[in-house]
């Protein structure tokens, strides 16, 4: 805080106005820190990048506040509206930084296979045929078409005179009937 200087009135007088915003501000970001903080973080869902993020709401308060109407909506809701541009923001920088992760880079690096990747591919494709085996002829007809042919399941309804929706349902079971069975060979 500023100390008080007596030498000029008007100094004085500027003085008290800073330290007069200084101790609403110090009551603003103690009464909304943790409403803010928690928001942000269930929005991005990281402890450092929701500290960051709320640094950003309450600087940029701190230099709007003389911009701030009460007439138009109530404090609590400038803040968080704020609050909400500072997480698109952050949201549409991420969209314009293309991140890539370790594994991609490795991909890009070497295309072929190595050794465990083909014997993991062959366990893995071994395990889903046995499990393809408990189905009967119309689920595995249905599942040749939606991931072998990589049909919509209109175009499969279609073809299957079926409904659409009919198509979904027998999908949706299969494939929880066919999580079950891998989950039991394991």
């Amino acid at each position: 805080m500023q100390q008080l200087t007596l030498v000029d009135t008007l100094n004085e007088k500027e003085t008290r106005e800073d330290l007069c915003k200084e101790v609403d501000f110090t009551y603003i970001f103690e009464t909304y820190y943790k409403r803010v903080y928690n928001y942000i973080y269930y929005r991005v869902n990281c402890h450092y990048t929701a500290g960051d993020l709320t640094s950003q709401v309450f600087e940029k308060s701190m230099l709007k506040i003389n911009t701030y109407s009460e007439s138009k909506s109530p404090f609590e809701v400038w803040l968080f509206a704020i609050a909400k541009n500072v997480v698109n923001d952050y949201f549409r920088s991420l969209k314009k930084t293309q991140i890539f992760s370790l594994d991609a880079i490795k991909e890009l690096v070497s295309k072929k296979k190595t050794p465990e990747d083909i014997v993991e591919t062959s366990e893995t494709n071994d395990e889903l045929l046995r499990a393809l085996k408990i189905l009967d002829t119309r689920e595995r007809n249905i599942i040749a078409l939606k991931f072998g042919a990589d049909l919509r399941n209109r175009e499969i309804a279609e073809i299957l005179d079926l409904t659409e929706s009919n198509i979904g349902v027998i999908l949706y079971r299969t494939m929880k009937k066919l999580k079950k069975e891998l989950e039991r060979e394991e």
